[in-house]
């Protein structure tokens, strides 16, 4: 014998009703006997409870308006199920039902009184009438069958209003019923049973689930079958995870408690009647029935993964007592416990410091006005003494549990659900893990609940997979190449890396375009075109917010307000990636800050692009620092817009126009003053010495420019109108290079404790020498490396590197989030 239960959505429609009796006319193939038990159509309950309380409360129009949907609900599957000449016995019967609802509603709002007894009277009507309508429906598509009563079969030993089903249930010969008599379907309305008097009582939450059970365990069936809207019991809730999947097998110790934290595919009073007996439940998806759903048994065939899923439950609160006074005093929990016992408030979590200084147990959020009044009136005495301080309070949390029969016997789980959720910055309130060692739950913000089960469903379910979040500022020529690069590199760091990079974030000056969902890169131009008025603020607030993990951050822009929000990204554990130099070449102290703040909140703060482009310059400086050795010296030339303009000037073509033509190249920052000035190589010479471990700012930097004063006044245009003026000034430092066969190059340098930058005479013999076009290089003088430096050359300016630089730095935060 099998036992199949149809929840409220595989019968809410005549779609949905149709498709359920046909699985049952294909199940009747397969099994000798079949018990069907069914819900009351979706949301009738909740209307019949409406109903109740309305009718209690006076509201007369209230109640009688319900009263009439749940007719018109009844009455329009009822017609939509039967041709009209076939409509009168069922819906006959249908308003005899509703005509016996309608006195007893009315009896409640004479008496302007609800009883338990009526209330459960009143819901039991769902399940009666659904039931009621299925049985007539198989009778006219020629599916022999009986309708039983499962007030009949069933009797509990308690009487109404109970809001768990926690007593023992009483089957009145159920098996003998069944296995003697030839009929090889019944159908029967769940959620119903018998009171002590033989009145009508219900089985509270998940109460048709129970009905199913209670019945498969009463006729020892082959199997319970449970038919829901879903192809079974999930890794995770698919509304949170868009990537879970359907578990295959699992135990009845999992079941249960993933079904506790949250899981509403199975409630935990359902699995107990078949476990003792070994009855295997199988979740299945009436609306895709030939998927193998969810197979529940006493030991699991699951060997893919050690946890076996992630739940979770919301609008919890945690209640903490504490004080010294606590400390080597026997008794104390037993009364906190007393105390919210006698007030029927469940303790869901648990949680005692070794000290005995504090007692943490966390509560349904709804309880928690009653839990302080009512603990902190037991503990009056102690509170006044100062030997406890009053209850403290934290509400808008969530928990979230790790469940897995396997977890027991493989050490590191917990280490690694800890490690996962503090790189992406979630706070852990509180922890408890069982003596069984098969459920790790922790206490967090409940905003933080959707960002969890995506980093700890990566990492349990997905360890080779991962989803990386890119909130970009400036798509000017380094961000549109990014842009384009991340686009053509998607397929490969998906198949290859398994990473899944999202640009979720674009802006610029003007717009900015947002979408937690992730923007189209074919398309990102028009859409940022058509976006939203950029405010840096509000940009900010979107990433906070949406509190995406692998969140990562990057600044293309050259702008000295963005960096003002690096430190509160770090903080939410949101990585920084830089090709501004602002933040790193800033005061000493604020560089200090970011670099602490990416430690502590175990994220990343990179700029690699900030000294040469996409050369690994900062990359190679820490490996030497990180592996023990020493730099002694440092001679690098660190402008590729410098490099270019020394290399193309020779006096044959005035100064101005290859500075023009390097600018025009995309070899300058939008202001080339700050190129030509030694500004900006003596940021990147900065950034170098506070790697290699110096506190200094830039103005402890020697700059011995070659500019002429007046350059340096005025706007761009006057920029360029000076450098005419001045070609002779230019001429002039050439031929003195010249004359000495020696190159001019604009070096930076680190010595001793000392950084200086400027133009310099390079003759052949020197490393510095040999560099072309917008080439840079960098010399590493060390312990290791003293005769002979460690040389780093390649292209230091241009779109196309310096976005590659950008990329790296995304991958490597990428990495450093999935560690």
């Amino acid at each position: 014998m099998k036992v199949l239960k149809f929840g409220g959505t595989s019968v809410a429609s005549a779609a949905s009703i149709k498709q359920t009796v046909s699985i049952l006319g294909a199940a009747r193939s397969s099994s000798d006997k079949i018990c069907v038990v069914v819900s009351a159509l979706s949301g009738v309950t909740d209307h019949l409870i409406a109903a109740g309380i309305a009718a209690a409360e006076g509201r007369g129009t209230d109640y009688l308006a319900l009263l009439k949907t749940i007719e018109e609900i009844h009455l329009l599957e009822a017609g939509a199920l039967f041709p009209l000449s076939n409509q009168s016995v069922i819906l006959s019967r249908i308003k005899q039902l509703l005509n016996e609802l309608d006195l007893i509603v009315e009896g409640v709002y004479t008496l302007g009184e609800l009883s338990a007894r009526s209330q459960d009277r009143i819901m039991a009507f769902g399940e009666i009438l659904s039931s009621t309508i299925i049985s007539h429906y198989m009778a006219s598509s020629q599916m022999p069958h009986e309708w039983a009563d499962s007030r009949l079969l069933i009797k509990t030993n308690f009487n109404y209003g109970n809001g768990i089903v926690d007593a023992v249930i009483t089957n009145l010969n159920i098996s003998k019923k069944f296995n003697a008599s030839a009929q090889l379907l019944w159908v029967l309305p769940g959620f119903v049973a018998s009171a002590p008097d033989n009145s009508t009582t219900t089985l509270g939450r998940g109460g048709s689930d129970y009905t199913a059970a209670l019945i498969a365990a009463a006729c020892n069936a082959e199997e319970l079958q449970i038919w829901t809207d879903v192809s079974g019991m999930m890794t995770a809730d698919p509304r949170l995870c868009v990537n879970a999947k359907v578990v295959p097998h699992i135990t009845y110790q999992e079941a249960m408690e993933l079904s506790h934290f949250g899981a509403k595919v199975i409630y935990p009073p359902t699995i107990q009647p078949v476990m003792n007996l070994d009855i295997p439940i199988r979740i299945k998806n009436t609306f895709a029935p030939d998927d193998l759903g969810t197979l529940i048994e006493r030991t699991s065939r699951n060997d893919e993964n050690i946890v076996c899923g992630l739940s979770s439950m919301s609008k919890m609160s945690i209640l903490l007592l504490e004080g010294s006074g606590m400390i080597g005093i026997p008794g104390f929990s037993k009364r906190l416990f007393d105390t919210l016992s006698k007030e029927k408030i469940n303790v869901i979590l648990i949680t005692q410091s070794s000290s005995e200084h504090s007692i943490c147990v966390a509560i349904d959020e709804k309880n928690s006005i009653a839990a302080n009044a009512a603990v902190n009136e037991e503990f009056s005495n102690e509170i006044l003494l100062g030997k406890l301080i009053p209850l403290q309070i934290e509400n808008d949390l969530s928990i979230i549990a790790l469940v897995g029969d396997e977890m027991k016997s493989h050490p590191g789980i917990s280490g690694k659900m800890f490690s996962a959720l503090g790189r992406n910055g979630i706070n852990i309130r509180a922890i408890a893990q069982g003596s069984s060692e098969k459920n790790i739950s922790a206490v967090i913000r409940s905003k933080d609940v959707k960002k969890a089960i995506n980093v700890l469903h990566e990492v349990f379910f997905e360890s080779t997979k991962i989803q990386v979040n890119l909130f970009i500022i400036g798509v000017g020529n380094v961000g549109s190449k990014l842009l384009n690069q991340l686009d053509k590199q998607s397929a490969f760091l998906h198949a290859q890396l398994r990473t899944q990079v999202r640009v979720v974030g674009l802006a610029n000056s003007k717009t900015m375009l947002l979408n937690e969902d992730g923007i189209d890169l074919a398309s990102w131009q028009e859409k940022l075109g058509a976006g939203n008025k950029m405010e840096i603020e509000k940009f900010i607030e979107f990433i906070t917010e949406k509190n995406l993990r692998n969140s990562i951050f990057v600044d293309n822009t050259a702008s000295s307000e963005v960096p003002l929000h690096y430190s509160s990204l770090l903080k939410k554990s949101v990585s920084v990636v830089a090709c501004n130099k602002v933040a790193a070449s800033s005061d000493i102290t604020t560089y200090n800050n970011l670099k602490k703040l990416a430690s502590e909140y175990n994220t990343s703060f990179l700029f690699e692009t900030n000294v040469g482009a996409g050369l690994p310059v900062i990359g190679t400086l820490n490996d030497l620092l990180n592996s023990g050795d020493e730099i002694t010296k440092i001679q690098a030339v660190l402008s590729g817009t410098l490099t270019f303009v020394f290399n193309n000037y020779d006096g044959t073509k005035p100064f101005y126009e290859v500075v023009k033509q390097a600018q025009d190249e995309g070899y300058t920052e939008p202001d080339p003053r700050i190129d030509l000035s030694g500004i900006d190589v003596m940021r990147k010479i900065l950034i170098l010495a506070r790697e290699s471990g110096l506190q200094i700012n830039i103005d402890e930097i020697a700059n011995n420019g070659f500019l002429p004063e007046s350059c340096m006044n005025g706007d761009v245009n006057n920029f360029y109108e000076e450098l005419k003026k001045h070609e002779e000034h230019f001429k002039k430092i050439y031929k003195e290079a010249s004359e000495k066969n020696c190159r001019l190059k604009f070096v930076a340098q680190l010595e001793s404790g000392k950084a200086s930058v400027g133009l310099q005479h390079i003759d052949n013999s020197h490393d510095l020498y040999h560099l072309y076009g917008k080439d840079n290089v960098v010399l590493f003088y060390t312990k290791r490396y003293s005769e002979q430096p460690l040389v780093i050359k390649g292209a230091g300016a241009g779109a196309e590197v310096t976005a590659s630089g950008i990329f790296a730095d995304i991958m490597r935060a990428a990495k450093g989030s999935h560690k």
